[in-house]
C-alpha cells in the first residue's frame, strides 16, 4: 500500500495533552526543525490534499506515526483507489494561538479539505472562551483567504468539568456555533466513544491507545467520507 501521508515534526511543547515528544512522520525530516517542516509541507504539490491541522491528539502523541488516526483515514482513502493525500500537521501542545502564529507554515500548498482540531489545551489551561474562539475563526478565515473552495472540518471537543459548569458547557458550544457561522464541516466530538474509557486511553487517561486511534479514525471517517465524494464529483 502506498504511503503518501505526509508529516511534520516540531519541537515538542509539554502541557497536559501535550507532553509528547514525537510527532506523527512517514517522509524523512530532521527532527525538531521548523525548516524541514516546512520544506516537506512545500514538497506536497498535490491538489487533492486533506490537512490535518491539530495537537497530540492528531499527531498521535505515544504512538507509531501509522497507528495515529490521519494515518489510519490515508488508509482508508487508499483501500477505495482515491486520489487525496493526508498532511498530518498535528503538534503535540498545540493551543489556538499557537495554531494561528504556524499556520502559515502549511499553507504553502493547494488544501483541498482542511480539518481543524485544536481548542482541548486552551480548555485545560483555562484560556478565555472568547480568545479560543477568536482564535479558531481566524484559522479559519485565514485557510478560506487562501482558498475560499477549501472545505473546513471542524472537530468538535469536550474537556473534564474542572473548570466549571458554565465554562464546560460553553466551551463545548465554541464548535458547532463556528461552524454554522462558516458553513464548515462539525465532527460533533473526535473522541465519541473514546473519551473517559480507560482500556481505549494510554496511562495519562487523555490520548487514545491504538485501538482508540482506530474508534477515532471511523468516527472523522463517517464525516470526511460525503466530502471526499463531493469534491470528486466536481
Amino acid at each position: 500500500m502506498r504511503h503518501l501521508l505526509k508529516l511534520c515534526y516540531f519541537f515538542s511543547i509539554v502541557l497536559l495533552i501535550s507532553c509528547g515528544e514525537k510527532n506523527v512522520k512517514s517522509s524523512p525530516a530532521k527532527e525538531g526543525s521548523s525548516n524541514s517542516t516546512v520544506e516537506t509541507v512545500q514538497e506536497e504539490k498535490e491538489s487533492n490534499v486533506i490537512l490535518f491541522f491539530g495537537n497530540s491528539l492528531t499527531a498521535g502523541m505515544g504512538l507509531n506515526p501509522e497507528e495515529a488516526f490521519p494515518a489510519l483515514i490515508q488508509e482508508k482513502i487508499d483501500s477505495l483507489n482515491l486520489d487525496f493525500t493526508v498532511v498530518n500537521a498535528g503538534l503535540s501542545g498545540e493551543t489556538t494561538a499557537g495554531g494561528k502564529n504556524r499556520l502559515s507554515w502549511v499553507l504553502n500548498q493547494e488544501v483541498a479539505i482542511f480539518v481543524l482540531e485544536l481548542g482541548a489545551n486552551d480548555g485545560l489551561r483555562g484560556t478565555p472562551l472568547h480568545e479560543t474562539e477568536r482564535n479558531l475563526q481566524d484559522i479559519i478565515s485565514a485557510v478560506l483567504k487562501k482558498n475560499e473552495q477549501t472545505q473546513i472540518v471542524l472537530a468538535g471537543m469536550q474537556i473534564p468539568p474542572n473548570m466549571g459548569g458554565d465554562y464546560t458547557s460553553e466551551f463545548r458550544q465554541i464548535f458547532p456555533e463556528l461552524a454554522k457561522k462558516n458553513n464548515a464541516t462539525l465532527i460533533p466530538f473526535l473522541l465519541e466513544n473514546v473519551a473517559g474509557i480507560p482500556e481505549l486511553n494510554q496511562a495519562d487517561g487523555i490520548h487514545p491507545t491504538k485501538e482508540g486511534q482506530r474508534i477515532v479514525a471511523n468516527t472523522v471517517w463517517e464525516v470526511l467520507r460525503p466530502l471526499l465524494q463531493k469534491e470528486i464529483s466536481q
